[in-house]
């Protein structure tokens, strides 16, 4: 596979460690126990998707299992949250989260606008999880809406 294609499916898989990273964070912090299931929930999502992004990628390319974007944005982004979880303010932590799903939303929207690059099996998979992410994405706007 092309060094370009493997580039797009890998930054699939850093931004799902990435949020898997930091809703196990915000669950392990927050005291809420309707946001620390869906936190556990979304945390094992992300991990099942980047696993299932890795068949794509040759093993001698693909980022390692824990690797993370520990700079920029979403580095920030799970500061935000761990602050907002630390004082409990439910909306203050679902609009961080908010934030961090929309990066994912994006990264996925990135890769998909070049779609005509990827194998019909590699798609398939990333067309599924940008549905899941979508729905996801919504979930905590509306809970963030009713806070």
């Amino acid at each position: 596979m092309e060094t370009q294609k493997i580039d797009a499916i890998n930054s699939l898989i850093i931004i799902n460690n990435d949020r898997s990273e930091g809703y196990k964070k915000a669950a392990e912090e927050t005291k809420d126990s309707e946001l620390k299931s869906l936190f556990n929930q979304f945390s094992e999502q992300s991990r099942g998707f980047s696993s299932e992004l890795r068949k794509f990628v040759p093993d001698s390319e693909e980022p390692d299992h824990d690797e993370t974007k520990n700079s920029g944005k979403l580095f920030r982004l799970w500061m935000d949250i761990k602050a907002a979880v630390t004082s409990a303010d439910r909306k203050a932590i679902l609009s961080s989260c908010e934030f961090g799903e929309d990066a994912a939303k994006n990264e996925y929207k990135s890769v998909l606008e070049k779609s005509g690059e990827l194998p019909a099996d590699a798609l398939s998979v990333i067309t599924r999880q940008n549905a899941e992410i979508l729905k996801s994405h919504d979930q905590i706007k509306s809970m963030r809406d009713a806070a």
